[in-house]
C-alpha cells in the first residue's frame, strides 16, 4: 500500500523533524510504500497574508536533511515548470496541485526527471478527464500506448483524488470516479484534502476532519492503491491545512482499519 503522510507545508525545521520521527513506523513496514510529505511552497492560499512556508531552496535544504536522517523517501509540488528537474534531485514523487492538473508544461517538466509523477485530480475535472493528464506524461516518457494503468505503474505516474466541488465552499467525493481513474494509473486517495471547505474559513480554508475516517475506509472499500494524509502533532496549531488533517495519534488505528478493507478488495 502507498501511504503518504506528513504535514501540509514546513512551518519549521523542529516541526517538521517531530512530525517525521512520528511516522518511522510507516517507513519500517515492508507491507507499506512510506513517502514523507510536506510543501516547500503553498502557492495557492486563499490569503496574500496566509503562510506559504520557507520557499524553494529552504525547503528542500529541510527535505534533504529529513530524508537523510529518517530514510524517507520524499514526495513534495511543485507549481512551475522551471522548479522540476531542481525538486527531483531531492524528491521520489513530484506531485502536480489539483488546480494545475492541466498545465501540459508542468505535467510535460515534471515527466522530464526520474521522479514518480503525482496528479491530483482537479476539483473542477471528471475523473475520465484525468486520462490525458496521465498522457502527457505518459508520452513524453516514450509510451505511446492507449493510455492504461500497467503502462501508468511502469513509467511511474500516479493520480490522486482529492474531492470535486459542490456549489461554493464545499467538495464531495464521487466513489465512482476512483474506479474510473484506475483504469488509468495508481490511484491514491487523499482524505484530509476531501474534507476541505475552499475558502470557507474567511481569509482560509476551512475543513471538517471527523469525516475523514468514513471517507478513507469507503475508498478502501472501492479498492485504491494508496493513502494520502495530511498530519500533525496539534492540527489546532497547524500553519495551513489545520481543520482537515488528522491527529499523528489517531493516525495508526485508521491505517489499520483501512488495511483490513484493503486486504479483502485488493
Amino acid at each position: 500500500m502507498i501511504l503518504i503522510a506528513g504535514p501540509c507545508v514546513i512551518e519549521s525545521r523542529a516541526v517538521v523533524f517531530k512530525i517525521a520521527e512520528s511516522l518511522m513506523e510507516y517507513h519500517e513496514d515492508c507491507t507499506k510504500d512510506f513517502y514523507f510529505k510536506a510543501s516547500f511552497d503553498k502557492a495557492n492560499r486563499t490569503s496574500l497574508d496566509s503562510f506559504r512556508g520557507p520557499g524553494l531552496d529552504e525547503g528542500l535544504k529541510l527535505l534533504q536533511e529529513v530524508k537523510e536522517q529518517f530514510g524517507y523517501k520524499i514526495l513534495t509540488d511543485i507549481h512551475e515548470s522551471s522548479q522540476a528537474s531542481t525538486v527531483a534531485e531531492v524528491a521520489d514523487v513530484l506531485q502536480i496541485p489539483a488546480f494545475l492538473s492541466r498545465q501540459t508544461d508542468l505535467l510535460v517538466a515534471a515527466a522530464n526527471t526520474p521522479a514518480i509523477v503525482n496528479i491530483k485530480k482537479g476539483q473542477f475535472l471528471a475523473p475520465q478527464a484525468m486520462k490525458h493528464s496521465v498522457g502527457k506524461v505518459l508520452k513524453t516518457r516514450g509510451c505511446d500506448s492507449e493510455v492504461n494503468y500497467a503502462d501508468a505503474k511502469k513509467y511511474g505516474v500516479w493520480l490522486t483524488e482529492r474531492g470535486s466541488s459542490f456549489g461554493y465552499g464545499n467538495l464531495v467525493v464521487d466513489m465512482r470516479g476512483l474506479k474510473i481513474m484506475r483504469e488509468y494509473a495508481p490511484v491514491v486517495f487523499d482524505a484530509t484534502h476531501s474534507v476541505q471547505m475552499p475558502a470557507s474559513g474567511g481569509s482560509s480554508s476551512g475543513g471538517d476532519s471527523s469525516f475523514v475516517p468514513y471517507l478513507s475506509r469507503a475508498a478502501a472499500a472501492v479498492g485504491v492503491d494508496g493513502f494520502f494524509f495530511e498530519t500533525h502533532f496539534d492540527p489546532s496549531i497547524a500553519l495551513s491545512d489545520g481543520p482537515n488533517m488528522i491527529e499523528l495519534n489517531d493516525l495508526a488505528k485508521l491505517i489499520k482499519e483501512i488495511e483490513a478493507i484493503n486486504t479483502i478488495v485488493i
